[in-house]
Parts: structure tokens; C-alpha cells; sequence
């Protein structure tokens, strides 16, 4: 078919009357070096520190060093297709990730990329994953407690909402297995949780994702995982990124949670991609900047006043340490940036109590003012009996003839450590929690063999549940008057009797 040229004629007249100049400028510079994940760009002069640059194969890169010449660019992709003389131009943007509900139950990459198979995820807001921390006058106290259901935490070490305390111990030790239980316990809470796996095997988070699906706490958590096999600058950016998708939330005022598991492997991935754009090395190879990298990062974590939207952010950053040794550099650093820390010893671990927190170096050093009242009260001499059996224990293994007074200590500290023992999995409830800690203490478990402690907690927790729930639900809102006291002793007394 074939146009005559009148109409030929008329619409390039037509094209020509409705023709709209317009210029675009766009600022674009060439690829001079490219390797091990970092490309140096000649020609970028108006590029700004963080910017995200597009490459003509279509993947992404942050802007690290501005030198004279050119900019050292960490490349935001794990497959690529960039060589000597790519073209590369500015967005003008800063690095963002997609925020909102529908990342719930979704395992995205650090880039909030969906990486679990189940489709796109529909998201239309974008967050940038840098932005201020709160301002002091922004903040308030922590005062509202964070209940991980694990009983040595709960009684001895609280954390309170808004608070960063850190997990720290050495490898193998449970660190993980207390972040992953703490979720599952937010189960009937209003908290969300965010889970950032950094520099982890892809197996060890398919499997943790399956383990909160069993236990039906997928619904409330996202993973964002940059695995072992993913780019150092990946690695560096997935934190960040899962600290903005939880400031999204905390400016609606709801209460979030979040793990960054491991600051370890991550302060690695920035010395790779500090050493990799040539950055002078300080201290153990690292840059001079490390202690900021975490500390603008933990900062982020705040409770917020009610006037400025309330809401909150509790991070629980995991260090591990090499042969125990928390004065190494960036378990010091995290240390002094952090409210806190649970320490997990190794000896524990392997003696069987778990989760195996060692009392006398961990430190909750807020939650304290957000802890229960009636945990407050009937654990106050808790953690002291407990660090003075393990004083008595590492003496008494010498001697043989021991006073009344020592042995009397050393039964209860066994009792008191087969109580604070946990398995895997089983959170519990706050209100059991208090009675537990309150019979234990007050010597309701001095007849009761050590090997029967667990199956006495078991029929107490039982009872409790069956007969006194009114008396849970009180101590769960906040009190703890002398008739609960009453009710408390009554309810152990019964359970005396049934032990006898």
C-alpha cells in the first residue's frame, strides 16, 4: 500500500508546525579502569559524593571517591558488562530502596530486589537507604520493654524499645539462634521485624526463612540478605538498606526490629571495597572511617517522642569475636556505640546451658528503666546469686571440705542455671517468666533435684496457665502489688504440695 505525495507533503508540514525544540544535557564520562567490582570514570565533574551512576549495559554504581581526574565507582551488580571506554552518566540520585507492606514475608537482595521467587514485589515508595539519625530533641527514654521471651535475657539483661544492644561471642555460639527466637516471640506484638543477613551462606538464610515460616513469624519480617557470593559493595550497602525499609515504618509510629547479623562481615566488605578504590589503611588494614560506618548506621535505631510520630527502632547488631577476645578493634567499636551487650561464651556453650550469656561482662544498660515491674522486682538479686556461683564453682572444684553456707550457694546456682536454661524455639511468656525467676530465688526449688527442675517449671507454667491467668495478665500490664505477691506464693505453695 502505498501514500500519494500530497499526503506524504502534508504530514511532514504537519511535523514541521508541531515540532518542539528541546535539548537534554546529560553529563556522561568513559570507563578508563574496570576489576574486582570497581570501575574508575574519567569525565564525571559535577558528580556528587554517594550519587548513583548508570552504565550502558543498564546496571547501577555508587560514587565512592572523587578524585581530580576521575571517580572510583562501586559497581551495584553481581553480573556485568563493563569494560574499558563504557559510557557512564550522572542520575542526580541517591542510592533507594523500595519500602512498604508488601515486602512482609519477602527475602529481597540489598538493592530490595525480590530474591525468593515468588514475583515482583509491589512497592511505589522509595526510601534513600542514607538519611539522619534523630535529633536528640526527636528522642525520649527507652521505657517500654522489648520481651524476647528468653528468661536469662528478660530477667537479667532487658531490653527495652528503641535500644541497640549487641550480640557478641565467638562463632557457634547461639547468636544467631537468640535473634531468630527474639522474632518469633513478636509473634502476638505489634513489632516488626527486619532481618539482615550480611556475608551469610544463601543455605543458612533459606533455612532461617524456613524456620520463621514454620513458626508462622514470616507474616511480620523481611529478610535482606547480600550473601557470601555477593559483591563487597552489596555487602556494604544491605544494612542501610534494611535501616531504611524500617525507618519507613517507625515514621508511622509503629514499634520495628531489627538484626544485623554480622557487623563483623561487614566492616570486612568495606575494608575490600575501601582497600579495592585505594583508601589509606589504618588499623588491622581498615579505613580510618570504620567507627563511622557503624556508628551512623546504630544512630539510626531510636525511640522517638510522641510529638515527632513516636514509633521506634530496637537494633540488635551481632559481632563475632576471634578466641573471645572482645578488645579487638571492631567489637571495641561497636561496644562503645551500643547501649549494651549479651556476651556468649564459649565454655557455655559447649557445657550445655544455652543460650550461653555470661552474666558478668553482659550488660543491659537502659533496659533496665523499661523492664517489667514485677521482673524488676523479683529479679533483683538474680543476676548477683548467679555471678556469685560461678565465682564459688571455679574455687570449689579444688576443695573438697566445703562450709554450709558455700554449699547451699553452689545448689542454688544450679538450680538458677537449669532454670535460665532454654531450648530453641519455645519463648516464654513474660508472666511465667516472673514466677519461675520469684520461686527459684525465694528457695521454693531447694528440694527439688536438679535433674526435676524442668519438669517442676513445666507443671508450674502449667498451673499457672490453667488456674491463675488473671495474675499472669497483671504482671504482663505493669503490676505487682502485695495481693499479687500473695496470689504468686499461694500458686507456689500449691505447687509444692503437688511436688511432694
Amino acid at each position: 500500500m502505498s501514500s500519494s505525495p500530497e499526503e506524504i507533503s502534508k504530514i511532514i508540514k504537519e511535523q514541521i508546525k508541531n515540532y518542539n525544540s528541546q535539548i537534554e544535557m546529560r553529563q556522561t564520562g568513559r570507563v578508563v579502569l574496570v576489576g574486582d567490582g570497581i570501575a574508575r570514570v574519567y569525565g564525571l565533574k559535577d558528580c556528587m559524593a554517594n550519587e548513583l551512576l548508570r552504565f550502558e549495559d543498564g546496571s547501577f554504581g555508587l560514587a565512592q571517591n572523587l578524585e581530580e581526574e576521575t571517580v572510583s565507582v562501586a559497581i551495584l551488580s553481581t553480573e556485568y558488562d563493563i569494560r574499558e571506554g563504557s559510557q557512564v552518566e550522572l542520575t542526580g540520585e541517591v542510592l533507594s530502596v523500595p519500602v512498604g507492606d508488601a515486602l512482609f514475608g519477602r527475602i529481597v537482595d540489598a538493592l530490595g530486589n525480590p530474591i525468593d521467587g515468588k514475583g515482583a514485589v509491589d512497592c511505589t515508595d522509595r526510601k534513600p537507604i542514607e538519611s539522619e539519625a534523630p535529633g536528640i530533641i526527636e528522642r525520649q527514654s527507652v521505657c517500654v520493654p522489648l520481651q524476647t521471651g528468653i528468661k536469662a535475657i528478660d530477667s537479667m539483661i532487658p531490653i527495652g524499645r528503641g535500644q541497640r544492644e549487641l550480640l557478641i561471642g565467638d562463632r557457634q555460639t547461639g547468636k544467631t539462634e537468640i535473634a531468630i527466637d527474639t522474632i518469633i516471640n513478636q509473634k502476638n506484638t505489634d513489632v516488626l521485624c527486619i532481618y539482615v543477613a550480611i556475608g551469610q551462606k544463601s543455605t543458612s538464610v533459606a533455612q532461617l526463612a524456613h524456620e520463621l515460616e514454620n513458626a508462622g513469624a514470616m507474616e511480620y519480617t523481611i529478610i535482606v540478605s547480600a550473601s557470601a557470593s555477593d559483591s563487597a559493595p552489596l555487602q556494604y550497602v544491605a544494612p542501610y538498606a534494611g535501616c531504611a525499609m524500617a525507618e519507613y515504618f517507625r515514621e508511622q509510629g509503629k514499634d520495628v526490629l531489627i538484626i544485623y547479623d554480622d557487623l563483623s562481615k561487614h566492616a570486612v566488605a568495606y575494608r575490600a571495597l575501601s582497600l579495592l578504590i585505594r583508601r589509606p589503611p589504618g588499623r588491622e588494614a581498615f579505613p580510618g572511617d570504620v567507627f563511622y560506618l557503624h556508628s551512623r548506621l546504630l544512630e539510626r535505631a531510636a525511640c522517638v517522642s510522641k510529638e515527632y510520630g513516636g514509633g521506634s527502632i530496637t537494633a540488635l547488631p551481632i559481632i563475632e569475636t576471634q578466641a573471645g577476645d572482645v578488645s579487638a578493634y571492631i567489637p571495641t567499636n561497636v561496644i562503645s556505640i551500643t547501649d549494651g551487650q549479651l556476651f556468649l561464651e564459649t565454655e557455655l556453650f559447649h557445657a550445655g546451658i544455652m543460650p550461653a550469656i555470661n552474666p558478668g561482662i553482659s550488660v543491659s544498660r537502659v533496659g533496665g528503666s523499661a523492664q517489667l515491674k514485677a521482673m524488676k522486682k523479683v529479679s533483683g538479686e538474680l543476676k548477683l546469686l548467679y555471678s556469685q556461683y560461678r565465682e564459688l564453682q571455679s574455687f570449689a572444684q579444688f576443695g573438697s571440705d566445703l562450709d554450709a553456707d558455700t554449699k547451699a550457694r553452689l545448689a542454688l546456682g544450679e538450680r538458677i542455671v537449669e532454670v535460665l536454661k532454654q531450648d530453641r524455639n519455645s519463648p516464654v511468656r513474660p508472666g511465667c517468666q516472673v514466677a519461675i525467676v520469684y520461686a527459684v530465688v525465694n528457695g521454693y526449688l531447694n528440694d527439688v533435684e536438679v535433674s526435676r527442675v524442668k519438669d517442676y517449671e513445666t507443671a508450674l507454667y502449667e498451673l499457672l496457665e490453667n488456674n491463675y491467668v488473671p495474675l499472669l495478665e497483671r504482671f504482663e500490664n505493669n503490676f505487682y502489688e502485695e495481693e499479687d505477691i500473695a496470689e504468686l506464693k499461694k500458686a507456689l505453695d500449691e505447687m509444692q504440695r503437688a511436688v511432694i
